[in-house]
């Protein structure tokens, strides 16, 4: 693997880090955030589908592309929600620990990954370390408001396991058709818009919510072009010549080393000496385990 192709796969890294940063700075509801990002997707999806004329395609590969797109804004969602209970700093290192694991489990179960017996001890191996590096980052040490903090944790965690679901979609879709990568962003970024749109609307029938008349809903569009950058970077860094769809996910998802730093030193979500250790370890065992699960033969 060259220098080349891992700075490749380090690009998303930047995209995805700097997304939940930037939705957390800009502010906002959840559908704020939500209708900001996937406008800001399909704008840039646009210009790149004119940019490189790229053909609209049609038919079953259209509809499991938008799709795909759709299952993760409905995942997205969830983890804007998580946001708001646990903070970034939280939540980032629990959504990328069940990203890896239902990765490496995707692989195993239905692509038929992890063959030999020692694969399968290591892999799983992994998956430990992954679940005992997520549970280092949720230590509170805040004993005054450890009661309310773990039911905001529940909360947050529970929101992020039924995202899974759409991120998995999210990938698992585009895997049943044969699609060029540039081909499948923009249908991926209609999925992603018309979901937005629709909980926007929905959530428009509150009186006090207004996301279309709100600047947060349009501030946030420039989130959607770091995720935008992500995405087509992970494109470039998931193909056989470069990187591999394995290990170009396990280094896009290095974003979480930004997420959560970002979190604590630009959001300013404190955290004491204890709880920084704490997410520090449980940071560098996610890594080092999706790190191990990428090179799994």
């Amino acid at each position: 693997m060259s220098a080349i192709n891992i700075l490749i796969g380090l690009m998303p890294m930047i995209g995805w880090g700097f997304f939940p940063i930037l939705t957390g700075k800009f502010g906002g509801k959840p559908v704020n955030q939500i209708l900001g990002a996937t406008y800001g997707t399909l704008i840039a999806a646009i210009v790149v589908a004119l940019a490189r004329q790229t053909p609209m395609i049609g038919g079953k590969e259209f509809l499991f592309t938008f799709l795909s797109g759709a299952c993760w804004s409905l995942g997205q969602i969830l983890v804007f929600y998580a946001f708001s209970e646990m903070g970034v700093s939280r939540t980032m290192p629990i959504s990328t620990g069940f990203q890896l694991i239902g990765a490496s489990l995707w692989g195993v179960l239905v692509l038929g990954e992890w063959s030999s017996g020692s694969a399968k001890m290591i892999g799983f191996f992994s998956i430990v370390l992954i679940i005992f590096g997520v549970w280092l980052t949720t230590y509170s040490e805040k004993s005054a408001t450890k009661s309310e903090s773990g039911s905001n944790a529940i909360k947050g965690v529970l929101l992020v396991l039924f995202a899974e679901a759409g991120y998995l979609g999210y990938s698992a879709f585009p895997q049943a058709i044969t699609v060029d990568g540039f081909q499948a962003f923009l249908p991926q970024a209609l999925g992603m818009a018309v979901v937005a749109t629709i909980f926007a609307i929905a959530t428009k029938s509150n009186r006090e919510s207004k996301p279309f008349a709100t600047k947060s809903s349009y501030t946030n569009i420039i989130s959607g072009f770091f995720f935008a950058f992500a995405a087509l970077t992970y494109l470039i860094s998931a193909r056989p010549d470069v990187n591999g769809l394995a290990t170009g996910f396990t280094l896009s998802q290095m974003n979480v080393i930004i997420a959560t730093l970002g979190g604590v030193y630009i959001l300013h979500e404190r955290k004491t000496h204890k709880e920084m250790v704490s997410v520090s370890a449980g940071l560098l065992l996610v890594v080092v385990a999706g790190v191990i699960t990428a090179f799994i033969k």
